[in-house]
């Protein structure tokens, strides 16, 4: 008997299907999502301190940490110890990439006597979920911010930067099987509708105990500095690691954030 489709779950025709023109133009806004962090700023202050652990910061396809400043800042703002992933431009999982990112995963966790929530934007969402597979030792959470970890990677229109940068063909079997692989310890996926790069079908976890996927109105390139993704994450790390809970959409929230598999529907394509 043929397993039953997950409710939401990319058709196969959706699973080649980037997000159209019209959501690439969008991209656009994402100064305007800068803007509207600095002007939220004093309200994002008074959010809940968290507790002091270390949070690692991977950033996303063709970025540096240049891009994980703003989000570092206002994560150190409310008491986090931060780490950048400080290998320069992302120019994918070349020979080593991993490899760095696990040694300096260990000698955060070493330094500080804590486990570490991994953060990572789109490709660096990727590299913070493996990471959790490898080490859930020594991972709190895991938090990706329009990470392409499911359907196929040409649901993007990014994969022919990926290709160039890395030298490699998207689309293996193995590497996608693996990266669908939900890690062992508490992942949330921040992802939007009208993400212009990455498909948002691509970025939904699977339901489980310990997955959850928050919608907010977010641009790709602006999600790590929209105030509502930021908001979202400070919630996500200010609760103590057990019990674990999903996010509350209830009472005001619910006007700004949708859970769950994204509702039901049709795929904006622009």
């Amino acid at each position: 008997m043929p397993r039953p489709r997950p409710p939401n779950a990319p058709t196969d025709e959706d699973a080649l299907r980037p997000p159209g023109p019209l959501l690439m133009l969008l991209e656009g806004r994402a100064p305007m999502e800068y803007v509207s962090m600095l002007a939220s700023y004093p309200w994002l202050r008074r959010l809940p301190r968290g507790d002091g652990h270390p949070v690692m910061v991977f950033p996303g396809l063709g970025a540096n940490d240049a891009t994980t400043w703003p989000l570092r800042g206002f994560l150190r703002s409310l008491g986090y110890v931060t780490q950048a992933w400080g290998q320069g431009f992302n120019a994918g999982p070349r020979l080593g990439v991993l490899e760095r990112c696990a040694a300096d995963l260990r000698d955060l966790a070493d330094r500080t006597g804590e486990r570490v929530s991994l953060v990572g934007w789109s490709l660096g969402g990727i590299y913070a979920r493996e990471m959790a597979k490898e080490h859930p030792e020594l991972a709190r959470c895991v938090i990706t911010l329009g990470t392409p970890f499911t359907g196929h990677p040409r649901a993007t229109n990014a994969w022919r930067v990926y290709e160039w940068l890395t030298g490699t063909r998207v689309g293996d079997a193995d590497v996608m099987a693996q990266i669908r692989i939900a890690p062992p310890v508490p992942t949330t996926s921040i992802f939007s509708r009208s993400d212009g790069i990455v498909a948002w079908r691509c970025s939904l976890n699977e339901p489980g105990p310990l997955a959850e996927n928050i919608e907010v109105p977010a641009s790709h390139v602006g999600m790590g500095m929209n105030p509502m993704a930021l908001y979202a994450i400070a919630d996500r790390l200010a609760q103590a690691p057990d019990p674990w809970k999903a996010f509350d959409v209830s009472g005001s929230r619910r006007w700004f954030f949708r859970t769950g598999a994204g509702g039901d529907a049709p795929v904006a394509t622009g």
